[in-house]
């Protein structure tokens, strides 16, 4: 269990400018949830909170899973990935436990876009991984900004939270913005031959908090494994 203390603001420091929408149901085929969409007056971006419309089942703090927006994974189930999986095993255990997923648009491949991502997949094809792939590109490693996802998860009272995720940068990135993570719950899914390397990668470069399997789950259905830019 690991805590991080959120940071108090600092004088004159305006809140980042959002706003809510009205709230409905979102029933799925992970059970019945609540959604509600909020913009970031900033940027313009569009994200969606989904959220169980029961209170937490154990007594402690929220889940709460950021789920950087990714195309093929979330949608197409590529396998490059873990997103997709990610997001399937996150919207499970929140409607178990109960909690929230802000699913954060605009942050496809660590925030570099789609059509900059799918570049990068050609370099990563070459040989970089997902790090050196951004580099070559003159991109950064992430570019992604938490600060609208603090702000709605402030205004949706959700200021002490459990976060689901493997990426220690979220938990430091919230409690800079105010919001105090009292416990990072893992995230980990089983990797795949497609992705070993990318997982890899973020293991030993991102210092994410990963295990990895010793033998990867799934068939293989290409030449080798690739990387890929998100959580």
């Amino acid at each position: 269990m690991t805590t991080s203390e959120a940071q108090p603001a600092t004088p004159g420091q305006q809140p980042h400018p959002v706003s809510g929408g009205p709230i409905v149901q979102l029933p799925t085929a992970y059970g019945d949830f609540v959604a509600q969409a909020w913009t970031d007056l900033e940027t313009g971006a569009e994200h969606l909170a989904v959220s169980s419309p029961l209170p937490a089942t154990d007594g402690q703090a929220p889940l709460v899973r950021l789920h950087s927006e990714c195309l093929t994974g979330d949608v197409f189930g590529s396998y490059r990935c873990d997103c997709g999986e990610q997001l399937a095993y996150a919207l499970e255990m929140i409607h178990e436990f109960g909690g929230t997923l802000l699913y954060l648009r605009g942050q496809e491949g660590r925030g570099i876009g789609l059509a900059n991502k799918i570049k990068a997949y050609a370099l990563q094809e070459a040989g970089f991984d997902t790090v050196e792939a951004n580099e070559q590109l003159g991109l950064p490693v992430d570019a992604r900004c938490y600060k609208a996802a603090a702000q709605i998860l402030a205004e949706m009272g959700l200021r002490e939270i459990r976060l689901l995720s493997n990426n220690p940068d979220k938990q430091d990135r919230l409690a800079q913005a105010g919001v105090r993570v009292v416990e990072m719950v893992p995230t980990e899914v089983p990797s795949r031959e497609q992705n070993l390397r990318y997982l890899q990668t973020k293991k030993d470069r991102m210092d994410h908090r990963l295990v990895l399997d010793m033998e990867p789950a799934g068939p293989v259905t290409g030449p080798r494994g690739f990387d890929h830019e998100q959580d």
